[in-house]
């Protein structure tokens, strides 16, 4: 039996859809901006070289998990996998970042569009004639978006130790600034954004209260993440550009293609 939009009882429409604008853009949009997010990544994580030039360490080799890593004095260095690791350490934690943005709300939206067609658009209906939602394996795993929020946390709080010590200069002596420290300062602040405005956060902090009256610190927390959590989508796209800027900048003045400007 015909299910979907062509069940019985359903209108019979001969036309697919009715829309008559370019619907299409958006989730062509999305699709293009992913896959070049993912052939950026995947070689700069695969190429295990130019992510550290003192004091700027790339978010995506911080922190290093492993021995085989360049000397990076004050990074964030916990090299719990041992010398046995001989891949790009990049693999290791670029599977927590990553986690977090594959479960995340806005995310799955986007990418169930565009690389799926699940639906394309609103009111344009999806190819297939069943639909189980997130119930069954793989798509069960996206429940484990909230935990993936508390790996999140971390990294953001080690991306923000990153930041301080970008106020060094090349010598570790303290008390200087390149366009270097703007550029992850920037970078950091957007993925805190992003981080605290995910719908999970928002949950944790208030959405199982009862009374707010009983709570007004959380209440006023709650709001706070409420107000980020309506810009959720922007900061998830400014915050993807921020991370490859990042990176981006670091190789750019590890491997000596381009010289840190210093303010002071």
């Amino acid at each position: 039996m015909a299910t979907g939009t062509a069940a019985p009882g359903r209108a019979q429409i001969q036309e697919r859809h009715l829309r008559t604008d370019r619907w299409w853009l958006g989730s062509a949009a999305t699709v293009t901006i992913l896959v070049a997010f993912i052939i950026y990544s995947t070689w700069r994580a695969f190429a295990n070289d130019d992510y550290f030039s003192e004091p700027y360490v790339s978010p995506f080799y911080s922190p290093c998990l492993s021995t085989n890593c360049d000397s990076m004095p004050l990074s964030a260095n916990a090299p719990i996998f041992g010398d046995w690791w001989s891949l790009s350490p990049a693999l290791i934690i670029l599977i927590f970042p990553l986690g977090f943005r594959l479960t995340c709300y806005y995310y799955r939206k986007a990418y169930y569009r565009g690389f799926w067609a699940s639906p394309s658009a609103c009111a344009v209906p999806e190819p297939r004639g069943k639909y189980s939602g997130e119930t069954r394996f793989p798509l069960i795993l996206q429940n484990s978006h909230r935990y993936f929020l508390y790996f999140a946390v971390i990294v953001a709080g080690i991306l923000t130790w990153d930041v301080i010590i970008a106020f060094r200069d090349e010598h570790g002596a303290w008390g200087h600034m390149g366009l270097g420290t703007l550029v992850l300062l920037a970078n950091v602040l957007l993925i805190w954004a992003y981080t605290i405005s995910c719908h999970s956060c928002r949950h944790i902090i208030g959405g199982r209260l009862k009374h707010f009256s009983k709570h007004p610190m959380r209440y006023r927390y709650w709001q706070m993440v409420s107000r980020l959590n309506t810009r959720h989508m922007q900061l998830a796209w400014a915050s993807l550009f921020s991370v490859a800027l990042a990176d981006l900048y670091v190789y750019l003045v590890a491997s000596g293609a381009f010289d840190d400007p210093r303010f002071f």
